[in-house]
């Protein structure tokens, strides 16, 4: 399942530029070792009722 991350750096990723500020939807594991790196924070969604 993928994740919201917010971008703390400009980097790529498979091939593709990712801004610093912008939302992108990331893998798992790979979310969970940029917020360890400090490269990107995960954006925890809210359930809407």
């Amino acid at each position: 399942m993928a994740k919201k991350v917010k971008m703390l750096v400009q980097s790529t990723y498979n091939k593709e530029l990712l801004r610093a500020g912008k939302v992108y939807e990331i893998n798992d594991e790979t979310a969970k070792r940029w917020q360890i790196s400090r490269i990107a924070e995960i954006i925890e969604e809210e359930e809407k009722d």
